[in-house]
């Protein structure tokens, strides 16, 4: 079920990365798939500043960032009633099996660890919200 957004045919992403690069790299992915609107956060801090203003339908975020990191960030959305259902997709350098259970057992949705491809990304996030090819 997509969130406020699905009036205009918008799906409201958040992207969360402290590597400017890196985001750059995932919101470029993600400008490709048109139903999109994507949000850019470049710590857990700024994310949860952002998440209170708006309602996002993906979160896609990194692990391993300054202050608050991935991990907390999605436990603190796993307990926020109004992000126990929206899916979170890990993008990390973390690519050890313990890093990747203890995402998935703290409620993350999916995890891909870096180096990324951008057909990877589009794919996966059209997957995760239902959504065609295409559009």
């Amino acid at each position: 079920m997509i969130g406020r957004s699905d009036k205009q045919g918008r799906v409201n992403a958040l992207v969360v990365e402290d590597s400017p690069p890196m985001r750059k790299m995932i919101v470029f992915a993600l400008s490709r798939i048109r139903e999109l609107s994507v949000t850019e956060a470049d710590d857990g801090v700024d994310a949860l500043r952002r998440i209170a203003s708006t309602k996002f339908d993906i979160i896609i975020t990194d692990i391993n960032m300054p202050i608050l990191d991935g991990l907390k960030l999605v436990k603190r959305l796993r307990a926020d009633k109004a992000y126990k259902d929206v899916p979170i997709i890990i993008i990390t350098t973390e690519g050890a099996e313990e890093d990747r259970q203890r995402a998935l057992a703290l409620g993350a949705n999916a995890y891909i660890t870096k180096p990324i491809q951008a057909p990877q990304v589009i794919k996966l996030v059209r997957e995760t919200l239902g959504l065609l090819d295409g559009g």
